[in-house]
């Protein structure tokens, strides 16, 4: 092909599909954007450097995971420096070839001397940059919410065009009261950011491990028991009622698995409040009873909130159809089972054969697998799955048109 070609590439006798359109179009790019959509076939011999024939496929907006932890330090170990196992390379090498154009992960906060949220943002970007095979961007994760560090927000978006930050209601190193999080909310909605929350009760949960392990209750089964639905209702009730006070501040419940917390985001949601939501493929595709696997298998289903039951899986499935949820995220978090560090099965020593569940990492992978597993399941419809794994995340987080779209001169 001459190097004078008109276009990059061209895409021929593919069915385009779109959060709102199911069309058989020919697309034509340059410079990685499209620059023309044509009638289906009628590219098949255009002057392009490569012609891709999709015959029998589907032609969709790149994938935009918006939930992936990479490289990001270990919080469940007594005294431990690991790390979760993907780094920006292979977890991104991974999402592209699960169908991803674009993640965003987060830039955690350095808890002490150097808590600044802008020094966490360059601090992620040095792991990043150069090391991608996709687009990528950021959330914030803040566990300190000292005056000084509130007030990077407005530099966190006018510098770094960062308009999203995780909070978290659970986990010791990052749980925040909820006074802090009114503080958070209310500097967020003087900044237009939105407030992504972990929503699970941190010191009831923490309560019933210690009851559990009294009983003598370490394996990783009764990581569930640990975490039951009721405290995820619990805190995605109170996080709905903590925006209202600030004059219905927007936020996001992360990682959504139990139904009792979904219809509360739907009833929110009915009566105006900007709330939406966020569920994975492993409340969609794993139970409680994945944790229960023979020898300390289980361990490598541990995540949080834990899978729930089949019967939460229909209604989770039904959430994502009727548009209670916003988005279809992985969480991804990986780590290795065999890692003396950082390891599911760390936790495994001579004292506790069996383990102890409230020091399992915490994570799943789900990068490379969030769209293959949505798109094989059958349970939505082509448009509602462009919807859920691409176009609501660019509207989201400001991404929109120029991802989760397919419009010429813009996409």
């Amino acid at each position: 092909m001459s190097s004078t070609a008109e276009f990059d590439l061209v895409i021929t006798n593919g069915v385009c599909v779109t959060a709102s359109d199911v069309a058989a179009w020919d697309l034509a790019i340059k410079d990685e954007k499209i620059v023309l959509q044509a009638p289906s076939g009628s590219l098949i011999k255009a002057n392009s450097k490569r012609i891709i024939d999709a015959r029998g496929g589907y032609v969709m907006p790149g994938g935009i995971d918006c939930h992936v932890h990479l490289e990001e330090p270990a919080i469940y170990f007594k005294g431990s420096t690991g790390r979760s196992a993907d780094s920006w390379e292979t977890g991104t090498r991974s999402a592209a070839a699960g169908g991803n154009t674009t993640v965003v992960a987060f830039a955690p906060q350095r808890k002490g001397e150097d808590n600044s949220l802008l020094s966490a943002v360059n601090a992620t970007h040095k792991l990043a940059t150069g090391n991608c095979y996709t687009d990528y961007g950021f959330h914030v994760i803040i566990s300190d919410t000292s005056p000084e560090v509130l007030s990077e927000l407005k530099s966190l978006k006018s510098e770094e065009g960062i308009s999203s930050v995780k909070i978290y209601m659970t986990y010791t190193a990052l749980q925040l009261r909820d006074d802090q999080i009114l503080s958070i909310l209310l500097e967020a909605r003087q900044n237009e950011i939105l407030t992504m929350i972990h929503a699970e009760n941190g010191d009831v949960l923490n309560w019933l491990t210690d009851q559990l392990e009294l009983q003598g209750k370490f394996a990783p089964k009764y990581h569930a028991n640990s975490r039951p639905p009721i405290l995820e209702a619990e805190a995605t009730n109170r996080a709905i009622a903590l925006s209202s006070l600030i004059a219905n501040t927007p936020i996001l419940l992360v990682h959504v698995s139990d139904p009792s917390a979904s219809s509360r985001i739907r009833i929110a949601q009915s009566t105006g409040q900007p709330i939406f939501a966020e569920t994975c493929p492993q409340y969609l595709f794993l139970t409680r009873d994945d944790l229960d696997k023979p020898g300390f298998e289980g361990a490598k289903c541990v995540c949080s909130p834990p899978p729930r039951t089949s019967a939460d899986q229909d209604a989770i499935w039904t959430g994502l159809a009727n548009g209670t949820f916003t988005v279809l995220s992985s969480d991804h978090c990986p780590f290795r089972f065999n890692d003396p560090v950082a390891g599911k099965n760390s936790c495994v020593t001579a004292d506790h054969p069996v383990g102890q569940f409230r020091y399992i990492p915490n994570g799943l992978p789900g990068v490379e697998t969030r769209l293959p597993l949505a798109f094989s399941a059958q349970r939505l419809a082509l448009t509602k799955f462009v919807e859920m794994s691409s176009t609501n995340a660019a509207n989201l987080y400001g991404l929109y048109p120029r991802k989760g779209a397919m419009i010429p001169g813009v996409s």
